[in-house]
């Protein structure tokens, strides 16, 4: 059902992407950042549109090693990217950190973007406070940092924090073990995490992206889990208030990765807003 390969986007840079067949192209950002693409391909395999699932540059299978990783650099790949697989316009969806980076692409080129999905991400920044008082994730990050090896680095370093982490991404036990398997099948890097680490790496968010992606009137669907403990729930319900070309859909018993605690709403909700 997939074909792998590999596009030049720039000189020196090769994006591997995961393409599957079928009408209407669907963009797929994927998270991590230092991740790869492989943990979204299910429950995506199913849904009837053409599917593009690269991994970003110093991710996965494409391009590492490189002197310079900033989130317009990214863009600038996927835009490249969509160019040589001739594709014109598309609709975008961005999980996670990847959410970011598909806002970022929107406000960038909006003309090659016809829906947006932000997935398990907001459009609005964190408050500090974003989740005081919640005690069960409270204990959940206190297990993960118990959990985790020290003096790791690099690709190992987050391997292992994805792995000491997985309770605070999947919300249902019985969502655990099919997560462990997708991480355990991951080519994780750290290219991002070195440029990060030495203060290269600027900020994601688009500081006003919130006012411009309403000025723009792009639809957007905000597809997010009510256990999120990465990015809460509740704030996507509060840019879908604020902003009339915005739909939140919040999947209840479903977390960070909702797609995977809850995939049939998930991928439901999903082919709803894209059809």
């Amino acid at each position: 059902m997939w074909t792998d390969r590999r596009a030049r986007v720039s000189d020196g840079v090769e994006l591997f992407v995961a393409d599957k067949p079928g009408h209407s192209p669907l963009l797929v950002i994927h998270g991590g950042p230092d991740w790869d693409h492989t943990y979204l391909r299910t429950p995506l395999h199913d849904l009837d549109r053409r599917v593009l699932l690269p991994d970003l540059r110093g991710c996965g299978r494409s391009t590492r090693g490189l002197p310079s990783y900033t989130w317009d650099e990214a863009v600038t790949d996927l835009l490249a990217l969509l160019d040589a697989l001739e594709v014109p316009r598309a609709d975008v969806l961005g999980f996670s950190t990847g959410g970011l980076i598909a806002q970022r692409l929107t406000l960038t080129a909006p003309h090659r973007v016809r829906r947006l999905v932000v997935a398990s991400s907001s459009v609005i920044p964190l408050p500090p406070d974003a989740f005081a008082g919640w005690t069960e994730r409270d204990r959940r990050l206190a297990e993960g940092a118990d959990a985790l090896p020290p003096d790791l680095t690099g690709a190992e370093a987050n391997r292992a924090r994805a792995i000491a982490f997985a309770t605070c991404n999947v919300w249902r036990a019985e969502s655990l073990p099919d997560y462990l398997d997708r991480l355990s099948r991951i080519a994780f890097s750290g290219d991002w995490s070195r440029a990060w680490e030495a203060g290269a790496l600027p900020p994601v968010r688009v500081p006003d992206a919130e006012a411009r992606l309403i000025a723009l009137g792009v639809p957007i669907l905000l597809l997010h889990g009510r256990q999120d403990m990465t990015f809460p729930a509740a704030l996507a319900e509060q840019a879908a208030a604020r902003n009339p070309s915005a739909t939140a859909v919040i999947l209840d018993e479903a977390g960070h990765m909702a797609h995977i605690d809850q995939p049939g709403a998930w991928l439901g909700a999903l082919s709803r807003f894209l059809a």
